[in-house]
């Protein structure tokens, strides 16, 4: 009982208390108890010289076989030089060329010529008359009694085409506005438009050819798309559209 009191102290306290119950228990004339200062667990054993000995000599094996072993030839690279030579090539045959189709002229026959003199007849012309005095005869789109001329036909007439001109109706609201400011500084102009005029003869495009003021043109401009009515051009009975140019004068009364 007491020797297992003492080793759970020992385990506790460390290697020096358990070297001091030693002590104490031998002087005391106990029992006779193992003794436990040879263990490695408690007195950090020391390792054999042997197994160090091995373990030196195992490393300095495989150093040695490192060191030992041949190194691997690396082959300086030395660049290939291309030497290149010049081969003939066998030209192409010649492109066999097709034969030429010869021409074959006609032969004209040979023409006999007499002696006689020719009869030569004068050609008829487009006012020449064709009389018969021996009774009927045949003439090409004619009749039979005594033959005829025939006469060229007429061209068609040109296209009948009619101008636009202004609708009687708006004749009244034709002239444009003055435009204030010009009134004021008594001024008077003119101004010179080209107005596209469609099929319904209404005012579809208005162009500023001349104005003596913008102030004019603009309020040209700004009547004519309003209010302007024409009656339209025809071609052949048929409305079409047209274009028409008109000088607006702009004039002070008197009052």
């Amino acid at each position: 009982m007491s020797a297992m009191t003492v080793r759970t102290v020992g385990r506790t306290a460390g290697g020096a208390g358990l070297r001091g119950l030693w002590s104490k228990v031998s002087a005391g004339g106990g029992g006779a108890l193992p003794d436990y200062r040879g263990d490695a667990g408690y007195r950090g054993g020391r390792r054999s010289p042997a197994g160090i000995g091995g373990a030196i000599m195992v490393h300095a094996v495989v150093v040695g076989a490192i060191l030992l072993m041949p190194k691997e030839l690396i082959e300086p690279f030395v660049p290939t030089t291309l030497i290149g030579t010049n081969i003939p090539l066998t030209p192409p045959p010649p492109e066999a060329t097709p034969p030429q189709k010869e021409e074959i002229k006609p032969t004209r026959p040979a023409i006999d010529r007499s002696t006689a003199p020719e009869t030569i007849i004068p050609p008829r012309g487009a006012n020449d008359m064709v009389t018969g005095t021996e009774g009927p005869m045949q003439v090409d789109g004619g009749a039979q009694d005594g033959g005829s001329v025939i006469r060229p036909i007429d061209p068609p007439p040109l296209p009948l085409f009619v101008d636009a001109a202004v609708d009687p109706r708006a004749l009244a609201a034709f002239q444009p506005d003055y435009p204030g400011t010009m009134i004021r500084q008594g001024l008077e102009g003119s101004v010179k438009v080209r107005v596209t005029i469609d099929a319904k003869g209404r005012v579809t495009d208005i162009e500023r050819l001349s104005a003596s003021d913008d102030a004019f043109w603009l309020a040209t401009q700004r009547h004519a798309l309003r209010k302007w009515r024409f009656v339209p051009a025809t071609r052949d009975g048929v409305a079409v559209p047209s274009s028409k140019v008109l000088t607006v004068h702009f004039r002070l009364r008197d009052n």
